[in-house]
C-alpha cells in the first residue's frame, strides 16, 4: 500500500515539471498531406497553410515550386502544403484542417470560382487572413480574403485574339493555309470549366472574335488542362470537323496532346501547317515546339507567384496595407523568336 502511495505522489509531483518543460518551446503540430506524416514546427515562424488545386500540368508544378521556394524556413515561414487533386471538396477539407491547426495565413489556388463562402467565413471568424492565388473566387463578400495574386486571364484571352488579328492583317507566314481562306474556322480547347482561367481566357478571346464576321467558333470543349484529355478531345474534333483553321488551347499540356492528335490524323500544324495553334502558359516544352514551328504563338501565364505572396504576408506582419489584387507580368512569345526569348527563363 505504501509503495502505491509513493508511486502516485511521484507521478503527481512530476506533472508541474512536465508542464514547465512543455512551456519552454511552444510548437504547432502540422500535417504534411503529400507525405502523410506530422512534424512539430516552431511557432515563432509564420505558419502558412497552402491548398494547391492539383498537379495537372507543368505550369502547376512551376507554380507550386515557386510558392514552396518563397515560403521557406530560411525566410521565416513554416509551410503546410496540400494537394487538392482537382476537387473542391478536398480543398475545403484542407482549409478546415488549416483552421483547426491555427495557422497564421491560408493560401488557396481554387479549383473553381464558386462555393467558397462558407469555409472562408469560418477562416474569417478564426481570424486567419486568406490569400487567393492564381485563380479567383466568385463571392459578394470580398472581405473573406485579404488579397489575391495571379495573372489577368481575361487580358491573356484578348492577347490571343489580338495576335490572330495581327497575324491575318499583316500576312505573316505567307505560305500558311490560314492566309488563303475567307472564313476562319476556330475550335477552342477550354480548361477546367468554371475555373478563372477558363472563364477569363474564353471571355477575352471571344470578345475579339465578335469584331470579325468571318471568324467562326465551331465549338468549345473542355480538355481539363491535361495532355491526355486534350489529345482525346482534339481527336474527336478532327473527326467531326474537316475544316479547322485555328486551334486555341487554354494551356500547353492540352496543346501537346492536341498536336499528337493532329499528327496522328495525318495533318500538320503550326507556322506553315494545316492548323494554326495559339497556346497559353509558355512552359519550357512549348518553346521546344515553337522552335520546331509546331505552335504559332504562346501567351505567357507567369507561374512565379511565390515571392509576391511572401511579400504580401511580410507587409501584413508589419501592419502595412496591401492591395486587394496583384498581377504578375506576362509576355507574348512567337515561334519566330522562341529561341531568343527562352534565354534566361526558369520554367
Amino acid at each position: 500500500m505504501h509503495k502505491k502511495l509513493i508511486a502516485i505522489l511521484v507521478i503527481f509531483l512530476a506533472i508541474p515539471i512536465i508542464l514547465v518543460n512543455c512551456s519552454l518551446r511552444p510548437i504547432k503540430i502540422m500535417q504534411n498531406y503529400e507525405k502523410d506524416n506530422t512534424k512539430a514546427i516552431d511557432s515563432d515562424s509564420i505558419v502558412v497553410g497552402f491548398s494547391q488545386l492539383g498537379w495537372e500540368s507543368d505550369w502547376r508544378t512551376a507554380n507550386t515550386k515557386s510558392i514552396q521556394n518563397a515560403l521557406t524556413e530560411e525566410n521565416g515561414f513554416s509551410l503546410i502544403f496540400s494537394n487538392g487533386r482537382q476537387k473542391q471538396e478536398n480543398q475545403i477539407k484542407d482549409v478546415r484542417s488549416f483552421i483547426f491547426q491555427e495557422v497564421d495565413y491560408i493560401v488557396i489556388a481554387p479549383t473553381i470560382e464558386t462555393g467558397w463562402d462558407t469555409v472562408l467565413e469560418e477562416a474569417k471568424e478564426a481570424g486567419i487572413p486568406v490569400i487567393i492565388v492564381d485563380r479567383m473566387i466568385d463571392t459578394k463578400d470580398t472581405s473573406l480574403y485579404i488579397s489575391s495574386v495571379g495573372t489577368d486571364k481575361y487580358a491573356e484571352g484578348r492577347k490571343a485574339g489580338q495576335w490572330l488579328e495581327h497575324f491575318l492583317e499583316n500576312k505573316r507566314g505567307a505560305n500558311s493555309p490560314l492566309l488563303n481562306t475567307d472564313t476562319i474556322n476556330i475550335v477552342e480547347l477550354d480548361g477546367t470549366m468554371n475555373s478563372t482561367a477558363q472563364i477569363g481566357r474564353s471571355s477575352g478571346f471571344n470578345d475579339i472574335v465578335k469584331n470579325h464576321k468571318n471568324w467562326k467558333i465551331l465549338t468549345q470543349e473542355s480538355g481539363e488542362f491535361t495532355k491526355a484529355k486534350g489529345k482525346e478531345v482534339m481527336a474527336r474534333l478532327l473527326n467531326r470537323f474537316n475544316d479547322i483553321d485555328v486551334l486555341i488551347s487554354q494551356n500547353d499540356d492540352m496543346t501537346f496532346g492536341a498536336i499528337e492528335a493532329i499528327q496522328e490524323a495525318g495533318l500538320t500544324c503550326g507556322e506553315y501547317g494545316d492548323i494554326a495553334i495559339i497556346s497559353f502558359d509558355a512552359v519550357s516544352e512549348a518553346f521546344d515546339k515553337m522552335e520546331k514551328g509546331l505552335i504559332n504563338v504562346d501567351i505567357e501565364c507567369n507561374p512565379l507567384q511565390g515571392p509576391l505572396i511572401a511579400e504580401i504576408i511580410e507587409r501584413l506582419e508589419k501592419g502595412e496595407m496591401v492591395n486587394k489584387e496583384y498581377y504578375v507580368d506576362e509576355k507574348i512569345f512567337e515561334a519566330k523568336n522562341a529561341k531568343k526569348d527562352r534565354v534566361g527563363r526558369s520554367y
